[in-house]
């Protein structure tokens, strides 16, 4: 029982609600539902650790990091992976790589084996130091065979010249691995011995103050001996390992050897059979391959033949075993017993196999509306054209009696062929110097047919074919220069209305903020491309799957009881023969697995600065070679400025002093990826011009096109202007009314009024002009790239050699 004198409370006491924490977070959390966010649960973990425990957990990382690449460099080369590659770079005319190879292949205890296919390529097997490489040249003065093999080597080795390095050649080569991506390399310098030791020291430490620059950290290896050459093994197998983001992503695969077995019906294109160990990631067979230069083709098999590599090789009955075994031997002798071993790994499933289709056939029927096609509208325009005459009639006549009219020819109307002009980019403004160029050039020609005598001497004519050259050149510094001084300015044509000339362009109140809609009026080449509903989103998740494969050690190519098999045997369907022919000649095979989508055609926007080495002027829409990542091809790209606006204004010339984003139509690549851009010469050599990486395949990036109008004031009042020769006709002054003007000086205006018929116009402004401002009128146009994607690049011409290159040498060795 309560006490007696408790207070209890009565039936009518006050009752309050309870205190809810506030009606939004009621709200939420009735929106919730219950649920916990995503990152509410780890920031909970780590503020439940103390200081010991994330020191142990921190400590645990970095052991695992630290474990990961021992496990690496105890596999490459070692019997558990393939055979450590090294590719042989020679930088100089002099260096000569058959003695420093001859050395290495002097080990003690090893086994030496030449390649097929591969100009002086052979392996080297060392069952003492349970190591094995992979030796391969390079061809001197081959640019795209030095770049290909950089994209597959495990190591470089770069061979220099005692006294001066590299060369000019060796320099552009240099530049371009560089721009491509550099794996591990090493540095040897091969003779010096005729020397005396003092001068030979006083060289060496030259040549290493010399090459500071290109290789901070670098160390030279003498290659003299067969000491040295062991420690120059040691080096290469024990060095870290410098990771290519495109290639770590993809199997990939040089080939050691290879066959061609011609089709049924023609001899011209059959199935190549390549043979060579897969590096990087797994390889299945339902997935497409590209062979580097000559395009993507489908795998029909994958076989495991016996590695002919092996550390502890297999002895077959009737089968020799000897220390220098050429590769005819080794598919010569045993053939029959060899064949028996060739076991199947997989065949292609035709239901999960990847498509080569690369372009969206389209349907004309297709869409919200019917828009009639080019051909279509060409026929009613010519039909029109022949039903309808142009005549001069008198004020006030009807139609039936203009009919009856008879028409002496004159007042017939032009075709519109301008904008077609304006899509490659041939401004009235830079024809109008052209035209002056040209005109003085014939004047210059009849000065010089009175006083020029004419040689049969074959050189003169030669001559005089790079004198058109270098004019042709002067007209293109000329045409930059003008882009640089007038930037998108161009003259207001007399002969053809503006209002015809640019009706394709518009006004913009702000170039920043006023909207534009990336699916307006779009080519007909973007109905043939495909496009991701979100490219990145796309990308992130394709590269957690392959992280994940890679974490769980999923093989894909399963062989008895070994984890993985490296040599295989890849059964590449459709190839031509020009293929094989390649192979023969000594050129590298690469081949590397394409990712999903990476066949299809669209939209690739790469980031690129102009190279310093290269001052001439690059105009747009010219052909360029791109290397992209592993794939070469030629197209006519766009530039344009590189901000992070919706809208980017497209720059006509190649900027030297700032990054530009290049824009073509091209196979999906998923980046990171590495990009170099080569313009051609007329006698064949490959220029490097600028470089870069890939930075988004977006369609719906908008490249505008302006063009600057320019008027000069005639009359100023306080803050009203009459301009004179920014039109030339009454019609075109009130056809651009609504478009805003501004000058030079900041000043911003409008037209209000013209005054006679000759295209003066009455313009008001913000403030006062001063006579020596000028006024503009901006027009935009959205501008694509043309489809001029070719997968096959013309070989280069070997690059010319030269004096050495590097710099202060002349004047240390003075």
């Amino acid at each position: 029982m309560a006490a007696a004198g408790a207070p209890r409370p009565g039936p009518l006491k006050q009752q309050n609600k309870a205190h809810k924490g506030g009606k939004h977070s009621g709200s939420s959390q009735r929106r919730a539902g219950g649920r916990v966010p995503v990152k509410a649960q780890p920031r909970r973990r780590l503020r439940d650790l103390n200081r010991v425990d994330r020191r142990h957990q921190a400590l645990q990382l970095r052991r695992q990091r630290k474990e990961a690449v021992l496990a690496e460099k105890r596999s490459l080369g070692s019997r558990d992976g393939p055979p450590h590659l090294v590719v042989v770079v020679l930088l100089h005319s002099r260096a000569a790589a058959h003695d420093s190879l001859r050395l290495l292949q002097s080990q003690d205890s090893a086994v030496v084996r030449a390649d097929e296919g591969t100009a002086g390529g052979f392996a080297l097997l060392c069952p003492r130091l349970k190591q094995r490489w992979r030796f391969v040249t390079a061809p001197a003065g081959d640019l795209h065979a030095v770049l290909d093999l950089a994209k597959v080597a495990d190591s470089l080795l770069f061979i220099l010249d005692s006294v001066e390095g590299w060369d000019s050649a060796g320099e552009h080569c240099l530049s371009c691995l560089f721009a491509q991506g550099l794996p591990s390399y090493a540095l040897a310098v091969p003779g010096g011995t005729d020397l005396p030791p003092k001068k030979r020291i006083d060289a060496r430490k030259k040549l290493s103050k010399s090459i500071e620059k290109r290789f901070p950290e670098a160390k030279l290896f003498p290659l003299n001996t067969e000491q040295e050459s062991s420690l120059l093994l040691r080096h290469l197998s024990s060095q870290k390992q410098r990771h290519l983001a495109f290639r770590d992503r993809r199997a990939h695969l040089l080939a050691r050897a290879a066959e061609f077995v011609p089709s049924q019906d023609s001899h011209l294109v059959g199935t190549l059979k390549v043979s060579g160990f897969v590096r990087g990631q797994t390889l299945s067979v339902n997935s497409l391959v590209h062979i580097v230069g000559h395009g993507d083709f489908q795998l029909s098999q994958v076989d495991a033949p016996p590695d002919p590599l092996s550390l502890n090789p297999r002895v077959v009955k009737g089968q020799k075993r000897s220390q220098d075994m050429e590769v005819q031997d080794d598919s010569a002798n045993g053939a029959d017993e060899m064949e028996e071993d060739v076991k199947v790994l997989m065949r292609a499933d035709p239901s999960k196999q990847e498509s080569l289709q690369s372009e969206v056939v389209p349907d004309p029927m297709e869409g919200e509306q019917t828009w009639p096609t080019e051909e279509e509208l060409q026929e009613a325009e010519d039909s029109l054209k022949a039903n309808r005459r142009v005549v001069k009639v008198p004020k006030g006549t009807s139609k039936y009696q203009a009919a009856w009219i008879v028409d002496d020819g004159e007042g017939s109307e032009k075709d519109d062929d301008d904008d077609d002009e304006d899509d490659d980019m041939d401004d009235l403004m830079e024809e109008a110097v052209s035209q002056e160029g040209e005109s003085s050039e014939e004047e210059a020609g009849e000065e010089e047919s009175e006083t020029m005598t004419v040689s049969e001497c074959l050189r003169d004519d030669q001559y005089d074919e790079k004198m058109e050259e270098d004019e042709q050149m002067l007209e293109r510094y000329k045409q930059e220069r003008m882009d640089e001084m007038f930037p998108d300015e161009v003259d207001t044509p007399r002969d053809v209305p503006a209002r015809v000339r640019f009706q394709k362009y518009r006004g913009l109140k702000s170039f920043r903020t006023s909207p534009w809609d990336p699916k307006e009026n779009l080519p007909r080449d973007y109905a043939r491309i495909f496009q991701f509903q979100d490219f990145s989103r796309t990308r992130k998740n394709l590269f957690r799957q392959i992280e994940k494969e890679e974490a769980e050690g999923a093989s894909v190519i399963p062989f008895c009881c070994v984890p993985f098999v490296w040599y295989v045997t890849l059964h590449v369907c459709n190839v031509p023969v020009s293929v094989m022919e390649s192979f023969k000649e000594g050129k590298p095979l690469v081949l590397f697995s394409l990712l999903p989508h990476e066949q299809k055609m669209s939209v690739l926007n790469f980031l690129v600065r102009r190279h310093p080495g290269n001052s001439e002027p690059v105009r747009a829409k010219e052909e360029l070679i791109f290397h992209c990542g592993f794939r070469r091809f030629r197209a006519s790209p766009l530039f344009s400025q590189h901000t992070s606006a919706d809208k980017h204004k497209l720059e006509r010339f190649l900027r030297p002093d700032a990054a530009l984003v290049v824009t073509v139509y091209a196979p999906i690549t998923f980046p990171p990826a590495s990009v170099l851009l080569f313009k051609q010469r007329s006698n064949g050599m490959h220029d490097l011009i600028a470089t870069g990486s890939l930075l988004s395949v977006d369609p719906d990036r908008i490249v505008i096109k302006r063009l600057v109008l320019s008027g000069h004031p005639f009359k100023i009042f306080t803050k009203t202007a009459v301009v004179r020769y920014m039109f030339f006709n009454r019609e075109d002054v009130m056809w651009f009314k609504p478009v805003e003007l501004r000058t030079k000086w900041g000043r911003r205006g409008h037209i209000k009024e013209p005054l006679g018929t000759h295209g003066h116009m009455k313009c008001h402004f913000d403030g006062q002009l001063k006579s020596q401002d000028t006024v503009l009128l901006n027009l935009y146009k959205r501008v694509f790239p043309k489809w001029t994607y070719d997968p096959h690049v013309p070989e280069p011409v070997p690059w010319v050699r030269s004096e050495s290159t590097l710099p202060e040498q002349e004047v240390e060795m003075e």
